[in-house]
């Protein structure tokens, strides 16, 4: 929740390779007061079913830069693994994922709230703010 002081930020991820939510995707949280300041680890949290994160850390007082990190390698690596699993015969010897984490950073301001849903694919990831 964002107050006169602070920001806020949320976010979700949908895998439009399934046209679903992605569940279980490990989110990291950093901020910084300033684009030259040293980024401030604020912890994590990962994707629920809905492929939301409903507790990730507030944001600090000063904060005007924030990153999400995504860590999307293990859950390709689980889904193709189940792929697998149900069709053993139609391995492919490529990699799951070609963008293994998932870096966003954005400016912020006191008093918004900053919803930065990340759309999926093994291939690609698109990511804008949403409301």
């Amino acid at each position: 929740m964002s107050t006169s002081t602070t920001a806020s930020v949320s976010t979700h991820i949908l895998d439009t390779s399934a046209g679903r939510p992605a569940e279980g995707v490990a989110v990291r949280l950093a901020a910084r007061p300033g684009r030259d300041a040293d980024w401030q680890a604020l912890g994590g949290s990962a994707t629920d079913a809905d492929g939301r994160c409903k507790d990730l850390p507030a944001l600090p007082e000063g904060t005007t830069h924030v990153r999400l990190d995504f860590a999307v390698e293990p859950y390709f690596d689980k889904k193709q693994a189940d792929a697998q699993q149900d069709a053993p015969a139609n391995r492919d010897s490529g990699p799951a994922v070609f963008f293994p984490e998932v870096a966003i950073t954005f400016a912020v301001v006191p008093g918004e709230h900053y919803h930065v849903p990340l759309l999926l694919n093994p291939f690609g990831y698109s990511v804008y703010r949403g409301s």
